[in-house]
């Protein structure tokens, strides 16, 4: 779905978390950083994505990684979702899809056999400068972490 490669530099990116704090690309210059874009909060793909990689966040942490997820969900979603499943990282809540346009995972997609357009479950791999170092297009849920630790 994206265009973005291996190698590209990520997209500058600037949005609201859920307590509406501004959150910008900039903030994570010398982190890693795994910016995760899922559908729709506390739906079951999501949660399970979610869970996965907050029950690894330490090793994300030991291994110089930040985490960030990413939907359209309004902040009240996204602080909702976080706090059902204690989730130790930051969620923006991207309701006019500036950063998911920007990063391309916003298309056709298909469901029951109804098309419609969504956000493409997908994580990005940022390195220290800027880079994308991986990108996931297909996320397993409930293993997202052993994809990105290998």
């Amino acid at each position: 779905m994206t265009t973005l490669k291996v190698g590209d530099m990520a997209p500058n990116f600037e949005a609201k978390d859920q307590q509406g704090k501004i959150v910008k690309l900039a903030d994570y210059a010398g982190k890693k950083l795994v910016l995760f874009f899922y559908p729709k909060a506390s739906t079951p793909g999501c949660t399970a994505e979610a869970c996965n990689l907050s029950d690894h966040y330490q090793s994300f942490l030991a291994k110089g990684y930040d985490v960030l997820g990413v939907s359209a969900d309004s902040a009240k979603r996204q602080q909702n979702f976080m706090d059902k499943y204690k989730l130790p990282f930051p969620l923006l809540a991207d309701e006019d899809k500036a950063v998911i346009e920007a990063f391309g995972v916003w298309g056709p997609k298909k469901f029951m056999g109804k098309e419609y357009d969504g956000i493409h479950r997908t994580t990005f791999v940022i390195d220290e400068k800027g880079s994308i170092e991986d990108i996931f297009l297909k996320v397993k849920t409930k293993e997202h972490s052993n994809q990105i630790l290998g």
